[in-house]
């Protein structure tokens, strides 16, 4: 029933979401063939519809699947330096490559990601004690060493206004010939979904992993390198968006529980949603001006994290509950012995 409800949502959103903007678009206009509008949505609207919805299932599917390797619901390609480390690419790429194409960028992006998580994971891999605050503290220490080293390289090269559209995520450059890379999250999620009980696997640990026959460092750097690569693509494109990888898995684990096999597709739908109704809400607030995406997701995803924070304090790892308690009334005559007596 959720990802019916997420699917209905999702195609009701989007149809909405592509006649929203500064110039005023109608299905009549479009049906009648109005070639002004017509290019329009083909160069513009589409495009950014495609991205947005790449851009919300890639980055709640890497979110769900790092969590799931690393064991930690606070670990995602915010706090794994995933994202820091894509920007460290582009500016690689913009120093040694000042001419190289959005592709060019983008490989210099995925080798950097892919790097920056390694890393990640071979320092959390040596803390003994593994608390679900100190993983994600690493991964947060660490990917402010890397913006540091960024930012300075920024400046020392006069790189910073070049680096600056990369900082903040926001689909208003997103045009025909412009966002292709992103459709590289398609692929790599459909991996996730090939591979989601390995992780599943892999989750649990080295020794259940190799109990039942799962080539544990081949399945957890598969799996972590399909989710840099997958915020990198984004990140290339859009920009740096925070929360979306932490929030969505962990609302869909609150309703659904943590199998990675039963949540995977709802987690992809519900970050759709999720950065999709985000975006018509910087569309729609100061219109005809637009607010980057990473102002909104950053509002509403620090009180929804909020939230999960203090759920999880008092609750753990309980999932939520919509299902109502059936009432049973005494059959007519019977009798209740409570204490010796009739009650």
């Amino acid at each position: 029933m959720l990802t019916i409800i997420l699917a209905v949502t999702l195609v009701v959103l989007s149809a909405a979401s592509l006649f929203i903007g500064v110039i005023d678009l109608t299905p009549a206009s479009l049906a009648a063939g109005n070639m002004e509008q017509l290019e329009i949505f083909l160069i513009s609207r589409l495009p950014r519809l495609l991205a947005i919805l790449c851009t919300g299932v890639g980055m709640s599917v890497a979110g769900l699947i790092m969590q799931q390797l690393c064991m930690n619901k606070f670990v995602s390609p915010t706090t794994g330096a995933t994202i820091s480390s894509a920007q460290f690419g582009i500016l690689l790429a913009l120093l040694f490559m000042p001419g190289s194409t959005l592709w060019g960028r983008a490989l210099f992006a995925f080798a950097a990601a892919v790097t920056g998580t390694w890393i990640f994971v071979w320092f959390i891999q040596r803390i003994q004690f593994k608390d679900a605050v100190m993983v994600p503290l690493v991964g947060i220490m660490f990917s402010n060493v890397i913006s540091g080293v960024t930012s300075y390289l920024a400046y020392k090269y006069e790189m910073t206004q070049a680096l600056s559209s990369w900082l903040v995520g926001h689909f208003s450059m997103v045009l025909r010939g412009r966002y292709e890379i992103v459709y590289l999250t398609v692929p790599l999620v459909v991996l996730a979904f090939i591979f989601a009980n390995h992780f599943n696997i892999v989750g649990m640990g080295r020794d259940f992993s190799k109990n039942l026959g799962v080539p544990y460092n081949l399945i957890l750097f598969m799996g972590l390198t399909i989710a840099a690569m997958i915020t990198a693509s984004i990140v290339v494109v859009v920009g740096s968006i925070s929360y979306i990888g932490l929030i969505v898995p962990n609302v869909i684990a609150m309703i659904k529980g943590d199998r990675i096999r039963g949540t995977l597709a709802d987690t992809a739908l519900f970050g759709a949603v999720f950065v999709l109704v985000c975006d018509m809400i910087g569309r729609s607030v100061i219109a005809p001006y637009e607010l980057p995406i990473e102002l909104i997701v950053g509002i509403i995803g620090s009180l929804i994290f909020i939230a999960i924070v203090f759920y999880r304090l008092k609750y753990g790892r309980r999932s939520l509950t919509f299902s109502f308690k059936r009432i049973q009334f005494p059959k007519h005559g019977a009798k209740e012995q409570k204490g010796g007596k009739e009650q």
